[in-house]
């Protein structure tokens, strides 16, 4: 499958089988992520993988969705803000650089046959002290990583790129 293509497929996943990842499969994926560009290759990005049982469920206090609970593996993209580059009128890029990494890591796994789901609404809080994660870290972003256990159609609602693109102006 090539990188256009699992841009087309990709899909968020909410249901997974009992099925391990292949270590392999595991490292690509991560692999991606640690090759994500930052800005000014500052590269703030740490990326916890748990598989443990114990550890995903103590997770499980940060998010309210149980299904995330049925993937063999969460993977939480963390950065340290400041690790990262600032621009000259004080925008903080270490979001921006946790996306891309999140974003290489979902394709690369959706090429592998994978499942993910980005989840940004959970309890930083919660997952900190479930993940032993310092202070001065942020954790931006999670996503299971498994099997899927459902069949999804390709999304389809998307704006025309007429209502997106502009031309030299806005």
């Amino acid at each position: 499958m090539d990188v256009f293509e699992a841009i087309k497929v990709r899909r968020s996943i909410r249901a997974y089988k009992d099925q391990p990842v292949e270590k392999e499969k595991l490292d690509k994926v991560v692999e991606a992520a640690r090759l994500a560009p930052s800005a000014h290759n500052n590269q703030p990005c740490h990326i916890i993988v748990v598989s443990d049982a114990a550890t995903r469920e103590s997770l499980g206090t940060a998010y309210v969705g149980q299904w995330l609970m049925q993937a063999p593996i969460i993977i939480v993209v963390c950065a340290v803000p400041g690790d990262a580059w600032l621009r000259s009128d004080g925008e903080e890029y270490w979001k921006v650089d946790a996306a891309i990494a999140m974003e290489n890591l979902v394709l690369t796994a959706t090429e592998l046959g994978l499942g993910t789901c980005w989840i940004a609404m959970f309890d930083e809080t919660a997952a900190k002290k479930a993940l032993s994660i310092p202070d001065y870290v942020r954790v931006v972003v999670m996503t299971p990583l498994g099997y899927a256990a459902e069949e999804k159609e390709p999304v389809t609602r998307r704006k025309p790129l007429t209502e997106l693109i502009h031309n030299d102006k806005w």
